[in-house]
């Protein structure tokens, strides 16, 4: 009787839980059995890796081989411990040694003829091994996944003969290696939006502090163009935040491009995408839209358009910056400090206030379409902008650029440098502590903040989010103290909200 252990690694939401692979070898008639909580992928392994090892030009053991996954109250799912069961039934055999597979992790499904194909959730799987010590051996296609983790010894091959000849032998095989990334400069340039002046501060306030954002206007007026500009601004991802945003690419189902390293995402759901698709979910929990734009930007066009259901399941993660997913079985956590930006029309037939185009809907239509966005998510929006229809003068061909993403950016990145040296993390995201540090209102700036809550009914909430965006306002013209002049500008983005409290339509 042998008995031989082999390292591996679950995908659970974003995590890589260790997994023992224990193999072992024992008198009785031939066959193969996996026990351990293994789903149906997991239990067609037998016959792909019988395949596989005969394949490689080994001998299966003609015994009964018990393997077991433990722990064994961890669900495994996929074909990702193909290539550890083979090396353990291999290494029980006396086929290969164990000591070369004590400090190893091996992921990697097996094809009948041996090669090793891609699995998912490579890149929580290197971070894992390499914050536990373990050199970690993929598929070759999975390598510059891998080589994301730069605290990994993550190595790659192309087959099950390969892996085996080179644990026989005691030799290393080749390192993981990282793609060459796409440059920011294929980003949409904001020199593309000419006029517009008002929508493109609030762009500009947004990305500085990390705010969300709301654009209203007539259709054609530019509000997905200038939605789509937002990434372009932004300061470049630190590693941290690359490494967080592709793990939940890497266990999306989607597949990681290691190419856009460092790239920040841009998700922009159809307004038919349902609850789950947006925050994610499914009877194995997988991530939605809202962790897929994970330090990134989450774009919502049309956004009464949206099912009002779906759109509360919003108010969360924009709070917590996560979202738990719960189901009979199983329940994942996954990330979602996501920067909304949404778009909408100010009434069904979108003229309303439009001084080129008559509105043809009712006061009760307008009221109704406005309805769909409940008070509680519209009172997590910073800033609520109408973007009015431009001067046809600028629509010429030879009309002057805007100012161009690049100059934008550099004041983005000074005044989000002024946040991190002074509190840590960006102004939209200061609790109720770093609210009452960092962003105290002079005299007359609390004073008109004091007026405009009494006059607008704000929440409680809103006044907290007035002071954050003053804060960024402040920081963009590189000042200590928050004036009234920024509590009033701040006040202003908050014009939807405004109206509704005053029970007016918007635009009229």
């Amino acid at each position: 009787m042998r008995l031989a252990t082999v390292h591996s690694r679950a995908s659970v939401g974003v995590e890589a839980p260790a997994v023992r692979v224990e193999v072992h070898i024992a008198r009785g008639l031939p066959s193969l059995s996996i026990v351990g909580l293994p789903e149906a992928a997991v239990r067609e392994s037998r016959d792909r890796v019988r395949a596989a090892i005969a394949n490689a030009e080994f001998e299966f053991p003609r015994r009964r081989v018990i393997v077991n996954l433990a722990p064994a109250d961890l669900p495994k799912e996929g074909a990702r411990f193909d290539l550890a069961i083979a090396l353990g039934i291999l290494a029980a055999a006396g086929e290969i040694p164990e000591a070369a597979i004590e400090k190893r992790c091996f992921l990697g499904e097996l094809s009948l003829s041996g090669e090793l194909r891609p699995v998912g959730g490579i890149l929580p799987a290197a971070c894992a091994a390499g914050e536990a010590g373990q050199q970690l051996i993929v598929p070759e296609d999975n390598g510059p996944e891998a080589a994301l983790a730069a605290a990994s010894d993550s190595r790659v091959a192309d087959s099950l003969l390969t892996v085996s000849n080179a644990l026989i032998r005691d030799s290393e095989l080749p390192r993981a290696r990282r793609a060459s990334t796409v440059t920011r400069t294929g980003l949409p340039d904001l020199a593309d939006v000419r006029g517009q002046h008002q929508a493109r501060r609030a762009l500009e306030v947004a990305a500085a502090g990390g705010h969300s954002l709301l654009f209203i206007g007539p259709p054609g007026t530019g509000k997905s163009m200038l939605a789509s500009r937002l990434p372009g601004i932004l300061p470049p991802m630190s590693d941290a935040e690359a490494l967080s945003s592709a793990a939940v690419a890497s266990v999306s189902g989607e597949g990681l491009d290691p190419a856009r390293w460092k790239q920040r995402p841009f998700r922009c759901p159809h307004h038919t995408c349902s609850g789950v698709a947006l925050v994610g979910g499914g009877s194995t929990p997988r991530p939605g839209e809202i962790s897929l734009a994970h330090h990134g930007v989450l774009f919502l066009d049309e956004l009464p358009e949206f099912d009002r259901k779906v759109l509360e399941v919003l108010r969360e993660p924009i709070e917590s910056g996560e979202i738990h997913i719960s189901r009979a079985a199983r329940r994942a956590t996954f990330p979602a400090r996501f920067q909304l930006v949404a778009a909408m029309n100010p009434c069904p037939c979108g003229y309303l206030g439009d001084p080129k185009m008559a509105c043809r809907c009712t006061e009760e239509q307008v009221i109704r379409y406005r309805n769909k966005i409940s008070g509680p998510l519209l009172d997590r929006i910073d800033l609520q902008v109408s973007v009015p229809r431009p001067d046809r003068k600028l629509l010429r061909p030879d009309a002057p650029p805007g100012e161009s993403s690049l100059a934008v950016r550099q004041r983005v990145m000074a005044a989000r440098e002024r946040q991190h040296h002074r509190q840590g993390v960006t102004n939209a995201a200061l609790d109720s502590k770093g609210i009452a540090a960092h962003c105290r209102p002079d005299e007359a700036g609390g004073r008109l903040l004091e007026n405009a809550m009494d006059r607008f009914a704000l929440s409680g909430r809103a006044y907290h989010r007035i002071l954050r965006l003053a804060r960024t306002l402040a920081d963009l013209e590189d000042s200590d103290a928050i004036t009234a002049t920024h509590v009033g500008e701040a006040i202003q983005y908050r014009s939807l909200e405004r109206d509704s409290r005053e029970g007016q339509v918007l635009g009229a």
